[in-house]
């Protein structure tokens, strides 16, 4: 495996533009060596090393030279992903790392009261930011040059040290409850059983003594739910989930709130929270919360508004969806992808195709649906590397049904041998049991159209689908089998969609 051709792909195509102009921001000469290996490696195709040396030096391959190449080239991604990551940082822990070393060089400089400046600033910012780890590092440098001019008094840093040392303490028992609960959370999921997240973060917390820093620490709450939604998102289990976060929030909420330093975390948790009761159905509600988001992003939060907005817009127009405001939440996407196209990185453009697709489809405008999955103009590998393969197979479902739609059953059933095919190994586990009966029931559909008003094919639609009660049954999967009801009904698709979602 090539370790530096795997680090290059996953770049997107925005990172590679920009990592060509970093590569040329000292030295702009043409028919730089660097710049030639790195569109190569950036290929699709995987060149063994002798041809790669053949068309970088093709008069005189060199081994040598090669290698050094690729070195090179890797200290200048190691140093453009590590900027990237500094400027993308919410958490403000590259600024404190920026400010020690500017501190120390500083006093290797002999220009003390300006280090003894930056250091103050580091501190100042690492603990409204919670980052103990790097607020040791500031406190150690202090007392090593507490004898210098302009210096802070020893004891007093002493004092905060030691405060500092219990914080990081903490830090580091949350961090082993996490990998624990992440752990148990996997092995119940793999094994089939309920979750019981609740039950398992208490038990966990309560161990490591973390039950009261939870509501205490913003930090430490955001990673605990961060964990447990990446379990409920896999198992669908959002109505568990849904009671725990609200729960952890408010309670948050009225003990310590959120200072200014921690509306990141306050405004991951809202997003969290306005998810969560969407795939509910709590769609009013859902909106509530986003609108607490979207003042929040105008206001205190404003540095993350580029992170958030794309989110924010996406949520609010499903929401709208839901809620009989079909037109708004078409108008919304299509604003987001005609204004605000400087704000969308390629998960978002591809998020809002979809989503987008989905809404002309439910207004009927099949032609628009059908037009705008083509313009994503990716291939479905490309697409499951950046999405994952749930994320295509809903795209696939959705392209063979406008092609339903459009009267081409031939071409839809050939899309469904596909599915059946390459999705296999997804379709076969029980938590996809569904996604196979429907392609199942599509196929019979595909071949006898009229056999969708009869009673018997009612009843094995019925017998074939095992959905959760009707409150609890997952939005995505209800989106498909309502299309699927309004051929059994003979009514328009958004109507049987409404009635389902808000029953």
């Amino acid at each position: 495996m090539d370790d530096l051709k795997t680090t290059i792909e996953t770049l997107s195509e925005e990172d590679a533009r920009e990592f060509v102009q970093f590569m040329q921001r000292l030295k702009k000469k043409k028919n730089r060596k660097d710049v030639e290996l790195f569109k190569l490696l950036l290929q699709k195709k995987k060149y063994p090393p002798q041809e790669l040396i053949q068309k970088l030096y093709p008069e005189d391959p060199n081994n040598t030279a090669y290698y050094a190449l690729r070195k090179r080239l890797m200290q200048h991604l190691t140093e453009f992903i590590m900027l990237k990551r500094m400027a993308e940082d919410p958490t403000a822990s590259s600024t404190v790392m920026g400010l020690l070393s500017l501190a120390q060089y500083l006093f290797d400089a002999q220009a003390d009261r300006l280090a003894w400046n930056m250091l103050r600033k580091a501190e100042k910012i690492a603990q409204q930011n919670e980052q103990c780890e790097l607020l040791n590092a500031v406190y150690n440098l202090q007392i090593e040059n507490a004898n210098r001019p302009a210096a802070d008094d020893l004891n007093a840093i002493i004092l905060k040290w030691k405060a500092n040392k219990q914080n990081a303490d903490e830090d580091e028992r949350a961090n082993i409850a996490s990998s624990l609960i992440y752990q148990r959370l996997e092995q119940a999921k793999k094994e089939g059983r309920f979750l019981q997240f609740e039950a398992t973060m208490l038990e966990v917390l309560h161990l490591y003594g973390l039950t009261n820093a939870v509501s205490r620490r913003p930090s430490l709450l955001y990673k605990l739910m961060q964990i447990t939604r990446s379990a409920v998102l896999a198992t669908k289990d959002f109505y568990s989930f849904e009671t725990y976060i609200l729960g952890q929030y408010q309670h948050a909420m009225a003990t310590h709130g959120f200072s200014k330093a921690q509306q990141f975390y306050k405004v991951s948790l809202l997003y969290m929270i306005a998810h969560v009761l969407y795939r509910t159905r709590k769609f009013q509600k859902s909106n509530q919360y986003l609108e607490d988001l979207h003042q929040a992003l105008q206001h205190e939060a404003k540095p993350y508004f580029a992170a958030f907005y794309t989110k924010y817009i996406f949520l609010k127009s499903a929401n709208e969806a839901f809620l009989k405001n079909l037109p708004q939440a078409i108008l919304a996407l299509e604003d987001l992808l005609k204004t605000k196209i400087n704000l969308l990185q390629p998960r978002d453009m591809l998020t809002a195709r979809l989503g987008l697709s989905f809404l002309y489809f439910a207004s009927g405008q099949f032609q628009k649906a059908n037009n705008t999955l083509v313009y994503i103009n990716r291939s479905d590998r490309w697409c499951e590397k950046l999405m994952g393969r749930e994320w295509v197979l809903k795209k696939k479902l959705g392209e063979l049904i406008i092609q339903y739609e459009f009267g081409n059953p031939d071409l839809a059933l050939e899309q469904i041998k596909g599915i059946k095919r390459h999705y296999a190994d997804v379709l076969e586990q029980p938590l996809y049991k569904n996604a196979f009966m429907f392609l199942l029931l599509l196929e019979q559909l595909f071949l006898q159209p009229d056999v969708a008003s009869k009673k018997a094919f009612l009843q094995q639609v019925e017998e074939s689908l095992d959905f959760e009660a009707n409150q609890q049954e997952d939005l995505p999967s209800m989106s498909f089998y309502a299309w699927l009801k309004s051929k059994m009904v003979n009514r328009p698709y958004y109507d049987v969609l409404l009635e389902l979602a808000t029953a």
